[in-house]
């Protein structure tokens, strides 16, 4: 009887977020391709795409060119340069020689009590020209219509803060294993019908990688400095804006970007330490997220185990389609956001090594440890 409750409560724990994952994937889409009414120039919106920049040599002239190549925009690119120790600058400062949108702002002195890129994010809203802002970090790559179907989308809907989740390229093991877990966790525990009609915090998601306003509506929202503190900005700044009754939105984009978080394990590892205190680590929710993720994907393991030691059909099957359950949204995700196949495989460790990651960030939180990262703590 107890193995039997077990199991049932492992398939029950696996099938939530497995239903919440199918109901939220067939809205949770790219904006549609519009036609618009475009000027005898052929310009549509006028942006300023601001990108914060700590140490992107390697990748920042790509971001700034991609950028540049958008489509039925007018758009002035904005790249602080935030006390890099490599050529950032220099890469730049060549770019904005070249080509008259694009400028470069040297970035202030951190001040005591402020994150770096929410700093240099509210020094770039201040030096850009037009109303329409747009956030992007710089390892992202826009494609050439991914502003206009941002935009469009934006004024059709009304939000006031709407962002974007782009394609997550992979290269290393643990980063196939742990990356795509985002959509997952997303998707499996956010109702996103409520979330578009409701302007509660609660239901604040966002990617930091993209996001678009008015400056309207930043300055409403506080600006960045209303999450001065945070380094988690894709929970913290759709919050700040529900919090002055705002709306904001997620939309997937993946035909609209790519992004290349992190090139190695180690940097996985320090990625999701570096914020997890801010989104599930937090001591509000690590243990019921524990308690579903384990339950829900590890449990089915040893039921089904135990199962065949004791030859308990009924145990054997249901564990059989917790299992399927578990694995059905990152399968669906794998076909839908172009994820690895590698990461549905390994599906059960992932989420073992993530929720650990999760622990360990709190007791870092706990004991007062701060993991680094760009050189500062």
């Amino acid at each position: 009887m107890i193995l039997l409750l077990a199991t049932s409560f492992a398939t029950l724990c696996a099938a939530s977020p497995a239903a919440m994952f199918v109901a939220n994937r067939r809205i949770f889409l790219p904006p549609a391709k519009r036609s618009l009414t475009q000027t005898a120039s052929g310009i549509v919106y006028e942006v300023s795409l601001l990108i914060p920049a700590r140490d992107e040599a390697k990748g920042i002239e790509a971001a700034v060119r991609a950028a540049l190549a958008s489509e039925e925009v007018a758009i002035e690119v904005i790249v602080l340069d935030d006390h890099s120790t490599d050529n950032t600058a220099g890469i730049v400062s060549a770019m904005a020689q070249a080509d008259r949108r694009v400028r470069l702002v040297a970035g202030k002195t951190l001040p005591e009590g402020w994150n770096g890129k929410q700093h240099a994010c509210h020094q770039l809203a201040s030096a850009a020209s037009y109303d329409r802002l747009v956030f992007i970090d710089a390892d992202v790559r826009l494609a050439t219509d991914a502003l206009s179907r941002l935009l469009s989308y934006q004024d059709q809907s009304g939000v006031a803060l709407l962002s974007a989740f782009p394609q997550q390229e992979t290269g290393t093991w643990l980063e196939k294993w742990i990356i795509p877990l985002m959509h997952f966790i997303l998707l499996g525990f956010l109702p996103m019908r409520r979330m578009r009609t409701s302007v509660d915090p609660a239901y604040a998601a966002g990617c930091g990688q993209l996001f678009l306003t008015h400056q309207s509506d930043y300055q409403a929202a506080g600006t960045h400095a209303a999450i001065r503190a945070s380094r988690h900005d894709g929970v913290k700044l759709p919050r700040a804006y529900r919090a002055a009754g705002l709306s904001t939105d997620v939309v997937d984009g993946t035909t609209l970007a790519t992004c290349r978080m992190y090139t190695s394990a180690a940097e996985v590892i320090r990625g999701v330490l570096k914020n997890a205190i801010e989104g599930i680590a937090n001591p509000k929710l690590i243990v019921p997220f524990t308690i579903i993720l384990i339950a829900g994907t590890i449990l089915p393991w040893f039921t089904m185990l135990a199962a065949v030691i004791t030859g308990n059909l009924p145990v054997a099957l249901l564990s059989t389609v917790a299992i399927v359950l578990s694995h059905l949204p990152r399968a669906l995700a794998a076909r839908q956001f172009r994820q690895s196949w590698q990461g549905v495989l390994f599906h059960t460790v992932s989420i073992a090594l993530f929720m650990m990651l999760q622990w360990i960030a709190l007791f870092n939180h706990v004991r007062g440890h701060k993991t680094k990262w760009r050189g500062r703590a």
